[in-house]
């Protein structure tokens, strides 16, 4: 379990919450991956946008970690619609970390889907954290 790489993806959540673009982009490659309900794309400067745009927000309920560079958070989500209005629900991000960065990030409509995509299942869950 790379308990480093969980460590990465908090820290990037936290700079997500906190809408800190500098603390986001160095925790992110350059070249990074997104993929979200509207197709992939890829780059720091696609991030920042997202960043300004939806107004994401989380608090991660449950933790997964692979043994190479593979996590999942479980999260209760908020974040602003193209049409303007907030919407909340459970969700799930996979990531992939790669040379301490954030390589890819991938947001799911639930957990299981999310840790089918990256290979991961309930014994990769993280329940002690420090």
């Amino acid at each position: 379990m790379a308990l480093g790489d969980l460590a990465i993806v908090e820290s990037w959540l936290k700079s997500v919450n906190a809408s800190d673009r500098t603390s986001l982009l160095a925790l992110t490659a350059a070249d990074v991956e997104i993929v979200g309900p509207r197709g992939v794309g890829r780059g720091r400067e696609l991030l920042a946008d997202w960043l300004v745009r939806a107004g994401f927000s989380s608090q991660g309920l449950r933790w997964f970690c692979g043994t190479d560079g593979r996590i999942v958070v479980e999260q209760d989500a908020t974040w602003v619609r193209p049409n303007g209005e907030k919407s909340s629900t459970q969700v799930a991000s996979a990531f992939v970390i790669r040379e301490k960065q954030v390589a890819r990030f991938q947001r799911f409509d639930s957990l299981n889907a999310a840790l089918s995509a990256v290979g991961l299942g309930e014994s990769d869950e993280v329940v002690v954290r420090s």
